[in-house]
């Protein structure tokens, strides 16, 4: 009868460890449910967010692309009151990342300022980093001497890959602000 009452014993305790160790296991997996299904529910917060935010700067005459919204301009001003402009609006003066940033501004077809400009000998853009990828345009940059002074960029559209031009900052010209999507 003492067996018995061992082997009972053993027994109980297995499945008392067992049960101990399901309901850890279900502990685990409920709270990795309910973490999979906040994410889900952010990435839907998220994505409402963007579609508010694309409709509302659409209706302002703002273009999304991917991670930015854009605006062309249908005035003509100078460098410096174009990047003015752009700020004013929480924006600056676009500044082209990519092939494909510099083939969407062709899509505006218009030849606009962009937010490179020559300071200290050397091309930045506005936000403070030096040109590393450029799409000049045949023989430019061409004036890069104190006299002619042509220390702004504008892009055109007449070459996709290859259309910067370097010309006075005092010429009016339309422009394309950029205002990145941070949610």
């Amino acid at each position: 009868m003492c067996v018995f009452l061992l082997a009972g014993r053993k027994l109980y305790m297995l499945v008392f460890l067992s049960f101990g160790l399901l309901c850890m296991l279900q502990a685990a997996l409920n709270i990795s449910l309910r973490l999979s299904l906040c994410d889900c529910k952010n990435l839907t917060d998220n994505a409402d967010e963007l579609k508010k935010r694309v409709n509302h700067y659409a209706q302002l005459g703002w273009e999304y692309s991917h991670p930015s919204f854009y605006y062309i301009s249908k005035e003509m001003k100078s460098w410096q009151d174009s990047r003015n402009y752009c700020q004013q609006n929480g924006a600056d003066l676009i500044i082209i990342n990519s092939l494909k940033e510099q083939l969407f501004t062709g899509l505006f077809r218009k030849i606009a300022w962009i937010g490179l400009t020559k300071i200290d000998n050397a091309w930045e853009w506005v936000d403070g980093t030096p040109l590393t990828e450029s799409y000049w345009g045949p023989g430019e940059p061409n004036n890069l001497t104190e006299s002619t002074k042509e220390y702004c960029v504008e892009t055109r559209f007449f070459e996709k890959e290859r259309s910067w031009n370097d010309i006075p900052c005092e010429t009016k010209n339309v422009w394309i602000c950029e205002k990145t999507v941070r949610l």
